[in-house]
C-alpha cells in the first residue's frame, strides 16, 4: 500500500515505522489492541463525510482503556472514541496539551508538523510531513504535532480509535482570550481556503498548498 500511494502522489509519504516519525510520535507495541480493534470494527463507517465521537460506551469498558490511562496519560482520566469516515486533504491542523493516542482501525495516513512551526498564528503546508499508518497500529502523537482528520486510503473510508484526556474537544463553556481554542484542549488552525471550516468560526492561517491524498 505504501509503494502504491508513492506511486500516485507528488509527494513523500514516509511510514510510522521511519525514522522521520520519531519528532512527530511513537508506535505503541506493548498493549494489546485485539479487543477495542474488534468492537471498532463493528461500527459501521458513514457514507459520506466524517464523524468524531469523544467517547465510546463500547470502547470505555475494555481493558486497554484503563492500561493506556496508567502508562500514557499518567493515571489521569482517558475518553476513548473514534473518528470515522472520508477525507482526503490535509485541510487544518489541531493540536492539544497532551498526547493523542490513534488505534488504527483502517490502514490510514496521517499530515503532521510542529507545534513550533507556526509562526504570529501562520504556517505553510511544506512543512507537513504525510505518514502511512497500517491497520492495527497503535500509535501516540505527541503534543507538539500538530495533526487533523486521518485521510482514506481506499474509497471505504478510514477508521481510527481516539484517546484524549476526558473532556477534549468538547464544546467550550466560556469565553477565552485565545482565538485558536475552538474547543476545550483543542487549538485549531485549517487552510486558507477551506470555507467549511472558515465558516464554522475556525481560524485560517495555513498556506501553500492544500495535499490531496491520491490513491
Amino acid at each position: 500500500m505504501l509503494n502504491v500511494l508513492n506511486n500516485k502522489n507528488d509527494y513523500k509519504i514516509y511510514s510510522v515505522t521511519d525514522e522521520e516519525f520519531r519528532s512527530y510520535g511513537r508506535i505503541i507495541n506493548n498493549v494489546d489492541a485485539k479487543e477495542i480493534i474488534e468492537a471498532a470494527e463493528k461500527i459501521e463507517l458513514p457514507k459520506e463525510g466524517s464523524v468524531y465521537v469523544a467517547s465510546e460506551s463500547t470502547f470505555e469498558c475494555l481493558m486497554i482503556k484503563k492500561i493506556l490511562e496508567d502508562k500514557y496519560f499518567g493515571t489521569l482520566p482517558m475518553q476513548t472514541g473514534y473518528c470515522y469516515g472520508h477525507s482526503n486533504f490535509l485541510n487544518a491542523a489541531e493540536w492539544h496539551t497532551s498526547s493523542e493516542i490513534n488505534i488504527a482501525i483502517t490502514d490510514l495516513v496521517l499530515f503532521l508538523a510542529h507545534t513550533y512551526e507556526i509562526e504570529d498564528g501562520k504556517l505553510d503546508t511544506s512543512v507537513f510531513r504525510a505518514f502511512y499508518v497500517p491497520k492495527g497500529t497503535v500509535i501516540e502523537v505527541y503534543a507538539t504535532s500538530l495533526h487533523f482528520c486521518p485521510c482514506e486510503v481506499s474509497e471505504k473510508g478510514f477508521g481510527c480509535v481516539v484517546c484524549l484526556p476526558t473532556g477534549t474537544n468538547v464544546p467550550l463553556e466560556k469565553t477565552v482570550d485565545d482565538a485558536f481554542l475552538f474547543r476545550k484542549n483543542k487549538w485549531i488552525l485549517c487552510h486558507n481556503d477551506n470555507e467549511g471550516l472558515l465558516a464554522r468560526g475556525v481560524c485560517g492561517g495555513i498556506s501553500g498548498t492544500n495535499f490531496e491524498l491520491k490513491y
